[in-house]
């Protein structure tokens, strides 16, 4: 058994995440970057990507299959690929509960319960909206698998400095966002239509 075998996915996502793995962080790289450059700068549909890549690998292991056949060789052995019930029912109970979650919120946003959510969702999908008019879907992917694999490990290095920082960022935040509380948010009519059937 091999060292990577026996440590569980978590380790192993952590090391890559902080470049212990140096080798496999550097890869992720590399193997986006040029995912990226395939899927952005030569205008060939992502199905077609897809496609042409796993029938490459499929007639390449097709032909090492037969090759090692023919030469009374032991032909490579693949591992099998086997999603447990247990797995698959975890998965699910946890999706539910997240998606429960978000439609309660959804309900509450859209009777007007909470107004302060409202704003912060409205704000939020506004920003989405702009910055998917600005970048595409594999450009944010992109931007996103490098934030993954770079900001970790540049937090763990220069995690004081940063925790600093946004401790003054979060303090002029939260200063100008009471003064909007008190301004704009307070004196909004609010839904009174519990107090009244009450």
């Amino acid at each position: 058994m091999s060292e990577s075998d026996a440590q569980p996915p978590t380790t192993f996502v952590s090391d890559v995440l902080l470049w212990k793995r140096w080798k496999v962080s550097f890869g992720v790289i590399v193997v986006s970057t040029a995912a990226w450059f395939l899927l952005e700068w030569t205008d060939l549909p992502f199905l077609t990507i897809c496609s042409d890549v796993l029938l490459l690998l499929i007639v390449i292991l097709f032909l090492n299959s037969n090759y090692a056949a023919l030469r009374n060789k032991q032909p490579p052995s693949l591992p099998e690929l086997i999603v447990s019930e247990e797995m698959v029912n975890n998965v699910a109970a946890s999706f539910r509960v997240k998606v429960n979650n978000v439609l309660l919120i959804a309900h509450d946003i859209t009777i007007g319960k909470d107004f302060r959510i409202f704003f912060k969702v409205v704000i939020c999908l506004w920003l989405l909206s702009v910055i998917g008019s600005i970048f595409s879907f594999f450009t944010l992917a992109y931007i996103g698998t490098l934030m993954m694999i770079t900001v970790p490990a540049l937090y763990k290095k220069y995690g004081d400095y940063v925790d600093k920082c946004c401790g003054v960022i979060h303090n002029q935040f939260s200063k100008h966002y009471r003064i909007v509380d008190e301004n704009v948010v307070d004196r909004l009519p609010h839904n009174t239509s519990k107090d009244k059937e009450s």
